[in-house]
Order: structure tokens, then C-alpha cells, then sequence
């Protein structure tokens, strides 16, 4: 088990996300972990799914625990959260913001720390399938960058990149799942639009992109690879693909997370 205090400034979906794993993969127990939000629903919440984590009485009590301090919150929360946080960080503590666009530079200088790293998580955490990327500030070293790998990987991947690849992944793994959730829904409704009851057709619209997903982690193949042998000559498989090439969906994509990222600038400003 982990030697360390962790906290989290925020006790939303992520914040409970996040500190589920740690604990599901018994890297340190639930009375290492405090919390602290603005909002009381929301500590009560993490309690309740959290039994033995600690309710801090404000965020300046966890900045004065050390260890690793989590910044969970919404961007646009930021500059209240730094302006509580500045100056009163704990000698030593690491902090690790999950804030979409808020760069490096402004966490150093919001914060007054060097010490800092930025994660871009996403949601499918929850499950213990997250794909996260994170970047380190300047005061960060190598077994900072190692402890924050181990942590995110209890829900998921995580890997280490330049801070100026976060907005691409803002817009790729961070806002992908909302774009694949359109795609299972898409697909499940041409599913009963062929007939299949509704249940059905989205058991089997998940299952198949969760299934197709695991065949490009497992196998290593390009998806190209993969396609072109689902697709046999005059079937079933490139008829479709005929029409989703005639509809756009390749461009569709691309924009997508094209947007998603160009967001992801705007908001660091």
C-alpha cells in the first residue's frame, strides 16, 4: 500500500471515481483520503459511497494534510479554488489537477507551487476503464510522474505526455465517450429500425463496441486490419460501410474531436 495522504478538492463524479479505485485496488485504505465541497450533498455523497473517508472543513484543511492533493473541480471553479489554495499548500505536497484547459502556468502561478501535474481523465473511470494522459510542471520529478501512473491506472490507462498534446486529448479521450455513447445509440436505433426489440438491440450495439474495442488493445492491429476482415467481398459488412462513407461519419469524427479540442484551447484561455 501507498505511504501517502490523498485528498481531493471536489467530491464529484470523478473525485468518487478516482478515490473508488484507489481504494478498489487497495493502494492505500479510505482513511488516507479526505475531501472537501462547497457543496454538502456532494461530501455526503462520497461518504456514503466511501465508508471511512475523512469530510474536511474546508479546502485549506487539505492543503495543510500534504501527500497528493486532487483539484476536481470544474475549470471555471479554478481561479475561487486557487485563490483558497495559494500560499497555504503544504511543504512537499503534490498537486494534481483534472481541470479540462487549464494549463500548467496558470496552476504554478494560481497555486504558488511548481509541483504540479495536469491529468486529462474521462468518465469511463467510473467503470475502471478510464484513458487518462497527464503532463508535469516544472516542479514535479520522475517518481511524482510514476506515483500519479500508478493512481490513475487503478481506473484505467494513463500516460505521460507534453502539455501541449492535453487539449488533443481533451478532445479525443476526454469527450470520445460522449461521441462513442452517440454511436451505440445510433446503432442500437438502426437496430430497431430493422426490427430487433430495443433491449436487445442496445445489448448488442454495446457489447459490439465494447467487444471491437478490446480486439484493437488485445491484438495490437490497426483498425483498418481488423475492419477489412469483417468486411468479406460483396457481403453484409461493406455494404455498410458503403453508407456510413456516403453519410460521413469518418469526417463526422474527425470534426468532432477537432471541436472538442479547439474547446479545450478556449478554455485555458
Amino acid at each position: 500500500m501507498l505511504d501517502t495522504k490523498i485528498s481531493f478538492v471536489g467530491s464529484g463524479q470523478m473525485a468518487r471515481a478516482l478515490a473508488k479505485g484507489f481504494v478498489g485496488a487497495k493502494l492505500l485504505p479510505a482513511g488516507q483520503i479526505a475531501a472537501f465541497d462547497a457543496v454538502p450533498a456532494a461530501i455526503t455523497q462520497f461518504q456514503a459511497e466511501l465508508p471511512g473517508t475523512i469530510a474536511a472543513r474546508s479546502n485549506a484543511d487539505l492543503a495543510a494534510r500534504g501527500g497528493v492533493l486532487f483539484l476536481a473541480v470544474k475549470p471555471q471553479s479554478m481561479a475561487a479554488v486557487m485563490g483558497d489554495l495559494a500560499g497555504k499548500i503544504a511543504k512537499g505536497t503534490l498537486v494534481v489537477s483534472i481541470a479540462a484547459g487549464v494549463t500548467l502556468a496558470n496552476l504554478c502561478a494560481g497555486l504558488k507551487t511548481n509541483r504540479v501535474i495536469r491529468v486529462m481523465p474521462n468518465t469511463p473511470a467510473l467503470v475502471g476503464k478510464g484513458a487518462s494522459a497527464f503532463a508535469l510542471g516544472p516542479g514535479a520529478t520522475e517518481g511524482d510522474s510514476k506515483l500519479v501512473a500508478e493512481l490513475l491506472g487503478a481506473v484505467g490507462i494513463a500516460r505521460q505526455v507534453d502539455e501541449k498534446l492535453l487539449d488533443a486529448v481533451t478532445g479525443l479521450s476526454g469527450s470520445g465517450p460522449a461521441f462513442v455513447y452517440m454511436m451505440i445509440e445510433a446503432l442500437s436505433d438502426g437496430g430497431v429500425r430493422m426490427g430487433l426489440p430495443r433491449d436487445l438491440s442496445l445489448t448488442l450495439a454495446a457489447q459490439t463496441v465494447l467487444g471491437s474495442a478490446q480486439m484493437v488493445l488485445s491484438t495490437n492491429e490497426h483498425p483498418a486490419v481488423l475492419k477489412d476482415r469483417v468486411a468479406s467481398p460483396g457481403g453484409t459488412t461493406i455494404a455498410g460501410m458503403k453508407a456510413l462513407e456516403e453519410h460521413g461519419l469518418r469526417a463526422a469524427l474527425i470534426a468532432a474531436v477537432e471541436a472538442a479540442t479547439k474547446r479545450s484551447q478556449e478554455l485555458g484561455g
